[in-house]
């Protein structure tokens, strides 16, 4: 396999024997960028210059017998991190010359863990959109399928990923950003527990870096293996130094289980708010006859699982009551005349989002308190299983649509068209309590697109379905180059 497509932990095994150096492999990897990278719009903000001068530096400091955890490592990161020299933009036109002067918190733990930066990958406008595209930098493209998409937020890094540019990549999760991502283009990604990773520094471009604690919003890992994925969760996590971090670090507590057999595993393949098509069914059940052949126990159906239902619901109004926060008051008004219109008996996702993006603070509050209620449905869940595999979205990457009214747009199932964001539901599932999900690879469509699929574990138990992940890519295969 070519140094570049080989895992982060193959390479640093390769640099410490003396095999390859960091040089070498940054110069391939620039190479590889600049012959494929025109057809994917991957990488946004190239940065080979101080990529190549990290490289020098990373060989100079093994060759004095320095060992860090990523030194001499070929990595991106999203575009919505800040990074001295280069520019934060978002994807928004009006701050496209915006370059802050500091590093963000995890892009700085990166450079100190050894990492060397290539530069920075593709995000829509804003960050608000399940595609990555915008008016400052393009369209990036699925590497297995130009004509659909990367997914989003974090689309840039998984394309990334999947050609080749890099072992890792930075990214972050608010609406599955980092999962849906790895799912479309058949990588490996980790949503870890909220509040688990500081977030400082991945902030909109003209707003000051603070230690602030976000309400759904991760920062995560992405790679090619899931042993990758616990390598940069180890540099990432903890707390802000500036905050929590004054008082304490973080030790994660070791994975359940080590043998597969040992795993008791829950499988969801419906949603009673969306359909799952067959192709992403298919997936879950190829990782279900894989958990069942390892010996885990596997169930269908359990008495202890929160009500789905009203998961994605509560879901879908904190995310919208955080994502208008900050409009017009115009707007923001007209958006309350359309919310009082809605009959009292609605319970529609549509109608969860419209009262959400006009929500009081008595709202959000009684909203908060019935998450609560989850989080605590969900402790009671995991005394009796240790991860939930189901779907990341219904659907495999789907063609692109740059329609402008995202609530107009519709994702086709099956044949089926349904509103554009009731896709989400699935990944609400661990982003409203909070919960770590590990994104795998789990096979192709019949069209040949990656299909992928997500294990959720217990709250800061991140290591457990990392843990189930890694057993999981023995018996199924992993990454797979596109061809």
């Amino acid at each position: 396999m070519e140094s570049n497509l080989r895992s982060a932990e193959e390479l640093l095994v390769a640099l410490r024997a003396g095999e390859v150096s960091s040089v070498e492999l940054t110069e391939e990897a620039i190479a590889r960028i600049e012959r494929d990278d025109k057809a994917i719009n991957a990488i946004c903000v190239p940065d080979f210059d101080r990529a190549r001068a990290a490289a020098r530096e990373a060989d100079k400091a093994r060759a004095r017998g320095e060992e860090r955890p990523l030194l001499g490592i070929p990595v991106t990161v999203k575009e919505c991190y800040d990074m001295t020299g280069l520019p934060t933009t978002w994807g928004m036109p009006q701050h496209a010359n915006y370059v802050p002067d500091e590093d963000a918190v995890q892009v700085a733990r990166l450079k100190a863990a050894g990492a060397v930066v290539l530069g920075k990958t593709n995000v829509p406008l804003g960050l608000q959109d399940i595609q990555s595209f915008n008016d400052i930098y393009g369209t990036t493209n699925n590497p297995w399928d130009h004509e659909r998409t990367s997914g989003g937020s974090s689309g840039g890094s998984a394309a990334a990923l999947a050609c080749g540019f890099g072992a890792l990549s930075l990214g972050s999760d608010l609406a599955g950003s980092l999962r849906t991502p790895a799912h479309f283009c058949g990588i490996y990604a980790h949503k870890p527990t909220v509040g688990l990773a500081a977030t400082r520094g991945m902030v909109a471009p003209d707003a000051q870096a603070l230690p602030t604690d976000l309400d759904l919003a991760v920062v995560g890992p992405m790679a090619r293996t899931a042993r990758d994925l616990t390598l940069l969760l180890d540099v990432m996590a903890g707390p802000d130094p500036l905050t929590h971090g004054v008082a304490y670090t973080v030790t994660l507590p070791p994975a359940r289980h080590e043998r597969l057999a040992d795993f008791r595993v829950l499988i969801l393949d419906e949603h009673p708010l969306i359909p799952t098509g067959s192709a992403v069914r298919a997936g879950v059940n190829r990782v279900a006859d894989a958990l069942i052949a390892g010996g885990a126990h596997v169930e269908r159906h359990s008495a202890l699982l929160p009500d789905l239902a009203e998961s994605g619901l509560l879901y879908m109004q904190l995310l919208f009551s955080g994502s208008v926060a900050r409009f017009p008051v115009d707007e923001y008004e007209q958006l309350r005349t359309h919310a009082a219109a809605l009959n009292a008996d609605d319970r529609s996702l549509d109608a969860a989002r419209l009262r959400g993006m006009v929500f009081s603070h008595r709202d959000w509050i009684e909203t908060t308190n019935r998450r609560e209620l989850h989080r605590h449905g969900w402790r009671q869940f995991f005394t009796e299983f240790d991860a939930v595999v189901c779907p990341i979205t219904p659907t495999p990457a789907f063609p692109h649509d740059h329609d402008p009214n995202l609530l107009e747009r519709r994702i086709d199932i099956d044949g089926t068209a349904y509103p554009y964001f009731d896709q989400l539901v699935w990944a609400g599932l661990a982003t409203m309590p909070g919960l770590p999900a590990t994104a795998i690879p789990a096979g192709r469509s019949p069209e040949g697109l990656p299909v992928g699929v997500q294990l959720i574990g217990p709250m800061f138990e991140d290591r457990t379905p990392l843990r189930l992940a890694e057993l999981l890519e023995q018996q199924l295969g992993g990454f797979r180059a596109p061809e």
